[in-house]
């Protein structure tokens, strides 16, 4: 029985996959994106997370760890020097995989991994997106009651007679702040 196993091995001996998963690393590392299967690409995110996670902070230590998993310099040096400031402010998270479909000889299922800090297109367009509410992880309140979710949604159904009061009191509330000031 193989309870509470959940290594993908990958069909490889443990030294292959060990070489496999080092050089892919590297290559998601220095080229942003790698296109391969969906089963490699999440036992790459598990081998690959922790090492991002690790060049937050810039020690010798740290940069000895990951040298020993990726075994590449130039690898290592862009993920400490460049890929570690974009993903400073990020509590995990640092990869996204994107299915792309099948591949024609075999079939097998396809997709494309990601450093997420670098896809200028998805940027531009969660940028645009999260510009309206704030967006947690939980859910703000019980079911039924009142959270910020609902309270948005009540406010943009206000009739238009409402409105320009609303806008009024805030306008008188800003001239208050700046006489203050």
């Amino acid at each position: 029985m193989r309870h509470g196993k959940k290594i993908n091995h990958l069909g490889r001996t443990a030294s292959h996959r060990k070489a496999m998963l080092s050089n892919m690393a590297a290559s998601l590392i220095l080229h942003k994106r790698l296109s391969t299967t969906v089963a490699k690409a999440k036992a790459l995110r598990k081998y690959v997370e922790p090492l991002l996670t690790r060049a937050k902070s810039d020690t010798t230590h740290s940069r000895r760890t990951v040298f020993a998993y990726l075994q590449e310099k130039e690898s290592v040096k862009e993920l400490f020097d460049n890929v570690s400031q974009k993903i400073a402010n990020r509590p995990g998270g640092y990869t996204r995989i994107i299915k792309t479909g099948y591949r024609l000889g075999d079939n097998a299922e396809m997709c494309v991994i990601e450093l997420v800090d670098y896809n200028e297109d998805m940027l531009s367009t969660a940028a645009t997106a999260t510009t309206g509410a704030k967006r947690t992880r939980r859910r703000g309140g019980k079911k039924g009651g009142s959270n910020e979710a609902t309270t948005a949604t009540e406010t943009a159904a206000t009739p238009a007679a409402e409105a320009p009061e609303a806008t009024t009191e805030a306008t008188d509330s800003n001239e208050e702040t700046k006489n203050a000031e």
